[in-house]
């Protein structure tokens, strides 16, 4: 079982953007401190729900801060970026770290970050496909060059390959953010192990993970291939003495912040949307996920784990919106939680 925290910076209401990106490096920091497998991290931009607008510079720094801690982007917004440049950027931080970088990958959402870098909804809505196929062919080949219908480019070499990392012979990891069986697929086709998000169940997520078994074996993927994927699960931790004190943290501070972050998403065209009653979601996460006492805590992951068949986990720590909280949440998820699943 491989645990780590999950990390969106996010600017609780009352708190300043350094604040909360201080406290997302804290938090790493403790997370490898306190034994944590890993560190995922949040990437947004234009909204307080998270503060970090670039995941890969933040990798970069925290992958200079530490010595053992995996460091990943959920997720790195691919439409919002040219596949080569994050390409650029996956390679040089999976030489410079010893390959403890792992490139987590998602569509997005159809905001107005797609006019303000210049991508349009096209990129958002038809255009995820090919721009992974261009970062994993970049991450994979010497040289490269595009003829597709969105980016088109001459054969040029790959400087730094990712493949000179000595002792390494699989390049960086690629996770993609699944949400949809369209995603699932692509994913499985490719071979790339999913990111799941907090909001859904062991139940839903293991029906994801069977329908990407489904698509990789008719894909040509082997079986040792497909049962070696590493999914990974985000969900939420807090760790307290009683399940009620550990909820009640996260029913205090965690609405205030999920109307305030998601309520300033702005659609790029004006579509409606619609958004989740803030009380009643921090009420269906401390459901579903590890809230309570560390032995409640240890169960639900082992739990998910047995019915979902995912042993990676990205869990966000950060759900009380206070730095000393935040810290101790994540040494009692080392000291207290871990050693109950080895």
């Amino acid at each position: 079982m491989r645990v780590g925290a999950f990390v969106l910076a996010a600017q609780f209401p009352g708190q300043g953007q350094g604040e909360a990106l201080h406290r997302a490096v804290r938090t790493a920091e403790v997370a490898e401190e306190s034994g944590l497998d890993s560190v995922w991290l949040a990437e947004h931009h234009f909204v307080p729900y998270g503060t970090c607008p670039s995941a890969v510079t933040l990798a970069g720094l925290l992958l200079g801060r530490t010595r053992r801690l995996r460091v990943g982007t959920a997720v790195s917004v691919l439409p919002n970026i040219h596949p080569v440049a994050l390409g650029e950027q996956t390679a040089l931080l999976h030489l410079l770290s010893g390959g403890r970088f792992s490139l987590g990958v998602g569509r997005g959402g159809p905001w107005v970050d797609l006019e303000v870098f210049g991508s349009g909804l096209r990129a958002y809505e038809r255009d995820f496909p090919e721009s992974l196929d261009l970062l994993l062919r970049w991450l994979r080949e010497p040289r490269v060059s595009a003829d597709g219908e969105r980016y088109r480019f001459r054969e040029v070499p790959v400087v730094p390959r990712p493949d000179e990392l000595i002792g390494d012979t699989g390049g960086p990891e690629v996770v993609v953010a699944c949400t949809s069986p369209a995603s699932v697929r692509l994913a499985a086709e490719r071979g790339l192990p999913m990111l799941l998000g907090m909001h859904c169940g062991d139940e839903e997520k293991a029906e994801m993970v069977a329908l990407w078994r489904t698509h990789a074996r008719a894909a040509g993927r082997t079986p040792e291939e497909t049962d070696r994927a590493g999914h990974v699960s985000a969900g939420v931790a807090q760790i307290a003495d009683g399940r009620t004190e550990a909820a009640e943290t996260l029913v205090k501070a965690m609405p205030g912040w999920l109307r305030l972050g998601l309520g300033a998403h702005v659609t790029v065209d004006g579509r409606p949307r619609s958004m989740r009653d803030p009380v009643e979601y921090t009420e269906l996460l401390c459901g579903l996920h590890p809230v309570g006492p560390p032995r409640l805590a240890a169960d639900r992951l082992a739990a998910t784990a047995e019915r979902t068949g995912i042993t990676r986990f990205a869990l966000l720590v950060e759900g009380s919106g206070d730095l000393a909280a935040t810290e101790e949440n994540v040494r009692r998820m080392g000291a207290e939680v871990l050693p109950q699943l080895c």
